[in-house]
């Protein structure tokens, strides 16, 4: 089936899934080499093809719709425009003495009307686009299928992104491996999700760094949002101000939805509707960070409305403070993340569990009920194995927090940790955990007030 068939096909369920997808757009792209590398090491890996593709071109054409790419495919190509595929073709002992290209990519053709509207696009037939994507080959993406059935051939087994049990939003996963299967329908087609995930989640030096300029713009933000509070702003206002420091440091959308949750809503974890004031007496949870790059930051602060800890809200503070710097202290080469008593998700609870009671005298960790962490990069909740031990260039997230509804106190602190050779470095050092240090900088911010733009 073609791909202007299958857009045809799928078009209405796209235009109403389409916003809801998870995508990367390459702001800032890294070096051809950082993605060669990458596909070499899967060639390595792998005993069949590999065919990956890219997102299709939006089929909304409102105005608001922003094309944003796969996660896998930018992973192994850095390439940001639409409706392309990956190929890539082990090196196996009879290949490795063969002129044939091992990595292709296959390009729509361009199209000189949609060009006056969106700007120039790369296509197969440029003279520089295998110079410029740092490929062996850029070929039509008309050619995939014959080349596929060619393949077909020599191997018997082939490697695509298989969709879960439910697939979420964007029916991409469905869609091509349903294509693949047709056109190779004698062909063994395994999933190649499992090897990418062993890939993704060691950082290279390049990934560190765009997370490392996603947290510095989300601690920025951070700050912001400590400077501007207080109670009579809504909570809107507050992620409103957090996104336009991130846009205006290089970020290109946020990570997630922005999180604000005064009061009540302190305690629920996941709260974007942003619509409630923020009153006097409000402990706020803020847990909004930026993506720089395609690469997300993930940052949570739990702050006093008026500047002002109680001794309650800061008695539960410090417990969950305590929780995350003895998370902090567990989380080094060899550790696990989750699973058995050393594991950091252990040390995370039991802190919070011998620390503290509720109103009725009850331990505190059954108000921790999520995870200590997760791996960050591409996607802020990353691809990864949790069953595998921490290894250096590992970036997770260090987030333990109690929630008590009934006395209408969340809190979480979340900070961004790179694993070291020897144990591990936070990435978001600059944003104040300390409650001293975080009323001070509300003192400040209050006795030397800025003009609201």
């Amino acid at each position: 089936m073609t791909l202007r068939k299958i857009a045809r096909r799928f078009g209405l369920l796209f235009l109403i899934l389409a916003c809801a997808s998870v995508f990367i757009q390459a702001r800032f792209r890294q070096p051809n080499a950082d993605y060669q590398e990458r596909r070499a090491k899967l060639r390595s890996m792998i005993n069949g093809p590999v065919v990956i593709f890219g997102y299709t071109s939006r089929q909304d054409t409102g105005e608001v719709a922003v094309f944003f790419q796969e996660e896998n495919f930018y992973y192994l190509t850095g390439h940001s425009e639409p409706d392309a595929a990956l190929l890539l073709i082990p090196d196996s002992p009879d290949a490795k003495s063969s002129t044939a290209p091992h990595e292709i990519l296959y390009l729509p053709p361009r199209n000189p009307n949609d060009e006056k509207w969106g700007g120039p696009r790369m296509g197969p037939d440029d003279p520089d686009a295998a110079a410029k994507t740092g490929f062996q080959a850029v070929e039509p993406f008309a050619s995939l299928h014959d080349d596929l059935v060619n393949l077909a051939k020599t191997y018997s087994t082939f490697y695509t992104e298989l969709p879960a049990k439910e697939e979420n939003g964007y029916p991409h996963l469905t869609i091509w491996s349903a294509w693949v299967r047709s056109t190779l329908p004698q062909s063994t087609i395994d999933d190649i999700a499992p090897a990418m995930a062993g890939l993704r989640q060691i950082k290279s030096p390049g990934e560190i760094a765009l997370i490392q300029k996603a947290v510095d713009a989300s601690v920025d933000a951070q700050l912001a949002a400590m400077r501007m509070m207080r109670p009579g702003l809504y909570e809107y206002q507050i992620a409103a101000r957090m996104k336009e420091v991130h846009e205006m440091e290089g970020c290109s959308r946020e990570a997630y939805a922005p999180i604000v949750g005064a009061g009540l809503y302190s305690t629920v974890l996941h709260y974007d509707d942003l619509k409630n004031e923020i009153k006097d007496g409000d402990l706020v949870v803020i847990d909004v960070g930026g993506e720089y790059g395609g690469y997300a930051a993930d940052i949570t602060r739990t702050i006093p409305a008026n500047g002002k800890f109680t001794a309650r809200q800061r008695e539960i503070y410090e417990i969950v403070l305590g929780a995350q710097n003895a998370a902090l202290a567990a989380i080094k080469p060899g550790a696990m993340l989750y699973g058995g008593p050393k594991s950091v998700q252990q040390a995370a609870y039991d802190y919070i569990n011998t620390h503290g009671h509720d109103l009725h005298g009850n331990t505190l960790g059954r108000y921790f009920f999520h995870g200590v962490g997760h791996h960050l990069g591409l996607n802020v909740h990353d691809a990864n194995d949790r069953t595998s031990p921490l290894q250096p260039n590992m970036v997770i997230t260090d987030e333990p927090g109690i929630y008590i509804p009934e006395e209408k106190i969340g809190v979480r602190i979340e900070d961004d940790v790179l694993v070291t050779a020897g144990s591990n470095q936070l990435l978001t050092a600059k944003l104040p955990r300390n409650p001293d240090e975080i009323e001070k900088i509300m003192a400040e911010a209050r006795a030397n007030p800025q003009p609201q733009q």
